[in-house]
């Protein structure tokens, strides 16, 4: 080979490296990482192997058209087996791979990275459970609940059983909840409640795991005898105070459960929706395959031949797993256009989330409206139950003693 070629193939070859590093550049300059923390080992895998998947879904279906406002979106996954160390080396792992958000889980996993997600300046969302204050989004101007905390689903549970028994005053209200700081967070709002309502209140803790709660239901059903009983228990622990209860003869159309006891799968590890007949659970997201953007799922598998995944019969998980992305999306598609099209940093995602307005997923989801001071969406829940072999709206989108909530929320801000 002459020096000449020698000359021309070394000027192609770098001329060819620079056009694929550029076009490399490029790709990732197109592409927006996702943090998400998902359980699918641990005692609350009953939840996360059905939500993980409605999440991807989700994603893998903006991707099929295009991405969000021509950037596609990749997902980092992290099981942090409902732990507090993995949760925050997970958290350092995405920042290291230059996330834009962050899915958390857990409500210990939540409260050990409040402050890490503000001086990072990325925002972190825990729809349904997490730190309850933080929809108060000037005190945690990083954490997103983006749907019904724990003090929400307290007040609807009351509000709900207040309509039932048609009042409250002089009624005797068991809560029965798993002994941890996300079980102990509602006592506030619960205590106020019976405070102000006029009914007796009485609790019963259930140990981690939550699989030994005999002695607890008995005390409930033969001794206390309530009027109605609040439970908020999550992982097995549903389903066997689904049995204990039943076997207990106490009556299941006077039991209503948060939102992390409400799932099909709760019902059939039980024992079945027969089993469960008359059963109260509290839903953040609609249950059910009726919405536009499941078909549209289900279309997105059919046209690369292949069926629907067995995860979306578990409708309450996976649609809430296809809730948070699509509210990811949002956020982030919201401050890719408040920029002009370029690329978003956290702190630009934080403002696209507190931008989002009367989102419904196709009614998937309550009319959702973020802001700077209000982080949760003002606390919505629906309440399905348990008839005739299937879960069945009750009561629509509403919300349960929000003056309540603000009241709290308020008091917290000022001991800050």
């Amino acid at each position: 080979m002459t020096g000449l070629a020698k000359s021309w193939l070394g000027a192609a070859i770098a001329t060819g490296f620079v056009a694929f590093a550029s076009a490399s550049a490029f790709a990732q300059q197109k592409e927006l990482v996702f943090g998400f923390q998902c359980d699918r080992t641990g005692p609350t895998a009953t939840v996360g192997v059905n939500l993980c998947p409605g999440y991807h879904d989700y994603i893998d279906l903006v991707n099929s058209k295009g991405g969000v406002e021509g950037y596609k979106i990749k997902v980092e996954e992290v099981d942090n087996e409902y732990k507090v160390p993995p949760a925050i080396e997970a958290h350092e792992r995405f920042m290291k791979d230059g996330e834009v958000l962050e899915g958390l889980y857990g409500t210990p996993q939540t409260a050990a990275l409040n402050k890490k997600l503000e001086e990072d300046k990325v925002l972190g969302t825990s729809p349904g459970f997490g730190t309850a204050e933080a929809a108060d989004g000037k005190r945690f101007p990083y954490t997103f609940p983006i749907a019904a905390s724990y003090w929400s689903q307290a007040g609807a549970a009351l509000e709900y059983a207040k309509e039932k028994l048609g009042g409250l005053k002089g009624k005797k209200i068991a809560y029965i909840f798993y002994d941890n700081p996300a079980g102990k967070e509602p006592l506030p709002i619960l205590e106020d409640i019976a405070k102000s309502e006029g009914f007796e209140l009485r609790t019963f803790a259930v140990p981690p795991p939550g699989v030994e709660m005999g002695a607890q239901v008995t005390d409930i059903a033969k001794r206390f005898r309530p009027d109605f009983v609040v439970a908020h228990l999550f992982g097995r622990a549903p389903s066997v105070a689904i049995k204990e209860l039943k076997n207990n003869g106490f009556p299941l159309s006077k039991v209503i459960a948060f939102v992390w006891g409400s799932a099909e799968a709760d019902i059939i590890a039980a024992g079945g929706f027969g089993m469960a007949e008359g059963y109260n659970t509290i839903q953040f997201a609609g249950v059910g395959k009726d919405f536009p953007v499941l078909k549209d799922i289900e279309a997105m598998y059919k046209a690369a031949g292949k069926s629907a995944p067995k995860e979306m019969d578990s409708t309450v998980y996976y649609n809430r797993g296809v809730m948070i992305a699509a509210l990811h999306v949002e956020a982030v598609r919201n401050a890719i256009k408040a920029k002009g099209g370029a690329k978003p940093t956290g702190e630009d995602v934080k403002k696209g989330m507190e931008q989002v307005k009367d989102f419904t997923l196709g009614g998937l989801v309550p009319p959702l409206t973020l802001t700077p001071a209000d982080h949760e969406g003002g606390g919505w829940c629906a309440i399905y139950q348990v008839k005739g072999g299937k879960l069945v709206k009750v009561k629509d989108w509403f919300q349960g003693y929000r003056s309540v909530i603000e009241k709290q929320l308020q008091a917290n801000a000022s001991k800050s």
